[in-house]
């Protein structure tokens, strides 16, 4: 918790403890990249008194400083990663897993980030198909037909 109290103060929040929940969540399930709603159902179990709302207002902030990064790759919900670094994702059509992908790019690897004259200030690259595991799963039912 120290080293997420660090990390709210580091980025000029003060360190309340919805926003350390909100950051521990997003910490421990960092591979799910989850949505807000998804935050608000599993913290209110335990927070009864946490409101949407709230978890809403935090996620701003963090976006705001850059703690978190918010994505649009399914085309209907923003989900929230605290992988920062330029980076891509791959969304799996059948199970929804989002996945981040590392990819060799000219844009994220621009150390001025400047292209013809234009700033670059963000990068998003998504991938959608069928992830691994699903891949797996479906040639498993195959052969046992």
């Amino acid at each position: 918790m120290e080293r997420l109290k660090k990390l709210l103060e580091d980025n000029g929040l003060k360190p309340t403890y919805q926003r350390l929940k909100v950051l521990e969540y997003l910490d421990r399930h960092i591979d799910t990249h989850p949505t807000a709603e998804m935050i608000y159902d599993a913290l209110s179990r335990n927070m009864p008194t946490i409101s949407v709302t709230t978890v809403y207002n935090t996620l701003n902030a963090f976006l705001q400083t850059g703690l978190v990064s918010a994505e649009t790759i399914t085309g209907t919900e923003v989900r929230y990663d605290l992988v920062t670094h330029p980076h891509h994702h791959f969304l799996c059509r059948m199970c929804g897993t989002i996945i981040d992908v590392d990819v060799t790019c000219p844009v994220v690897e621009a150390k001025t980030k400047v292209i013809n004259g234009h700033t670059i200030e963000e990068v998003h690259g998504y991938f959608k198909g069928v992830c691994e595991k699903c891949n797996r799963e479906k040639t498993e039912c195959t052969k046992k037909s």
